[in-house]
């Protein structure tokens, strides 16, 4: 209950998480059936950049701020395809071209989202929970939970339309919050053993993640992508975060291909110093990525 997102919205973890899930929102509209995002930790939905929160820490400068907006170098040609529908979003959001606003992942979602898809959001904080109901509580397309995004996932399995996306984004303040995740998971996949599952992770305690990937190891199913990416800890900050991941479970076809395109880029764009290093590997057929690389100064 003490981790408030204002305070990281945009950094290069949320770079990452909501580029994926912006990816796998686009493959699913390549038919026309629709489909249910489910957000467990859903947050306010919208961020301030110029607000106190995050003019206080400044994350989203090394994050968003680095792919676009005006200091920011051109993307090359296949990455900026592949960003097309997270960076538009964000633009629709900062018409005059300054960045001054951030989607959460709900409000992301639902900007991509087609008229017959339907979100179903879970925030258990009450001041973040009233002001995501405030931002998108009357899109016929969205149900907005003011509870424990454990509870709301296991009620909400398997969606009516049988397609979809649950993003799983805990703030890890909790103890034991690995195991936890790793039994909805088993418990979820009972229920909606097609869906595809995202959990973004920090890559802090190596001992946590572990626990993590042995408890989704045995959950029999059929392919899982672990994706990491480490940006470096900024030299005034040695204590910040350097480095998140997904496991992405059931991933859509291609999205491998497309990762290892995506994250070479952005290792070396959001790069804040030395260890910087991206990584996707699919247990069935190894990985791909590179070992730790100096920092890059031009961020180009």
């Amino acid at each position: 209950m003490n981790y408030r997102h204002a305070f990281h919205a945009g950094n290069f973890a949320d770079v990452l998480k909501h580029a994926v899930l912006a990816l796998v929102i686009e493959h699913l509209k390549l038919k026309p059936k629709p489909f249910r995002v489910i957000d467990t930790h859903a947050g306010i939905g919208r961020y301030r950049l110029d607000g106190p929160e995050a003019l206080r820490t400044s994350e989203w400068r090394d994050g968003i701020g680095r792919l676009i907006g005006p200091a920011a170098a051109p993307l090359p040609a296949d990455v900026a395809a592949l960003l097309a529908p997270y960076l538009e979003t964000i633009r629709k959001l900062n018409p005059d071209g300054d960045l001054a606003i951030y989607p959460g992942s709900p409000l992301l979602a639902l900007s991509l989202m087609r008229a017959d898809d339907r979100l179903v959001a879970a925030e258990l904080h009450p001041e973040d929970s009233a002001e995501l109901a405030r931002l998108i509580g009357r899109d016929p397309r969205a149900r907005i939970f003011e509870r424990d995004g454990w509870q709301v996932l296991k009620a909400s399995l398997p969606p009516r339309e049988r397609r979809g996306i649950v993003l799983i984004d805990p703030p890890y303040e909790v103890a034991g919050e690995s195991a936890r995740l790793a039994q909805a998971l088993r418990e979820g996949l009972k229920r909606f053993a097609t869906g595809t599952y995202l959990l973004w992770f920090p890559l802090k305690d190596r001992g946590a993640l572990g626990e993590l990937q042995q408890a989704i190891a045995s959950i029999a199913i059929e392919r899982v992508l672990w994706v990491e990416l480490a940006v470096g800890a900024p030299k005034d900050k040695p204590g910040a975060l350097s480095g998140s991941g997904l496991a992405i479970l059931n991933p859509p076809y291609r999205l491998a291909e497309q990762l290892n395109v995506l994250l070479p880029f952005l290792a070396e764009r959001l790069s804040r110093g030395e260890q910087t290093s991206w990584s996707v590997r699919d247990p069935r057929l190894g990985a791909q990525g590179n070992a730790h690389s100096e920092a890059s100064d031009s961020h180009a």
